[in-house]
């Protein structure tokens, strides 16, 4: 019997009148305020800002992540060095030997293509070998510049090649007529 005593079925979780109280006002309000919050769903009309659809705000939301710009080349097709064909399209490859390509300056992996001569070094080059594609990407190179940037590897690497000059432009006009 003394289990029965310390635990009584009948008991409240409500002890004091101020909680008799609040739990009266509570089961009032509660209901209240969710039939106003309902009634104001029902009732309310949806509004935008009336700036929203004018052209420039439009516009300034539709604008695009990135841009992309051509530009011309920093020298006329012909005239570029070596060095600069090597920076914007060989270095991709021949800076960090991606694909196999030999690395600017390994004089043991340049060394064998270096003995096939500068002629050989062109040809494979231009019609592209591997991973490679013709003139390492980039079309539009002329015979001249693909030399000059091979040249300029093949030099870094322990060659001794002569760099072709550049055509002067009043030969370059009359070849193309």
């Amino acid at each position: 019997m003394a289990a029965a005593e310390q635990h009584d079925e009948h008991t409240s979780f409500i002890k004091t009148p101020q909680q008799l109280i609040v739990v009266i006002l509570l089961a009032f309000l509660v209901p209240i305020f969710g039939i106003v919050l309902v009634v104001q769903l029902v009732i309310h009309q949806p509004s935008a800002d009336p700036n929203a659809m004018t052209p420039e705000s439009v516009a300034a939301r539709l604008q695009p992540v990135g841009k992309v710009e051509v530009s011309a080349p920093a020298a006329a097709p012909g005239a570029r060095s070596g060095a600069d064909i090597f920076k914007s399209v060989c270095s991709a490859c021949h800076q960090t030997g991606v694909a196999n390509a030999p690395k600017v300056g390994d004089k043991a992996a340049w060394g064998p293509r270096i003995a096939t001569g500068l002629n050989t070094l062109v040809a494979v080059a231009t019609k592209g070998k591997g991973a490679m594609p013709p003139k390492g990407g980039a079309a539009d190179l002329t015979p001249e510049e693909l030399t000059r940037a091979i040249v300029f590897m093949a030099n870094q690497s322990g060659a001794s090649f002569k760099e072709p000059a550049a055509e002067p432009a009043s030969r370059k006009s009359a070849a193309k007529r």
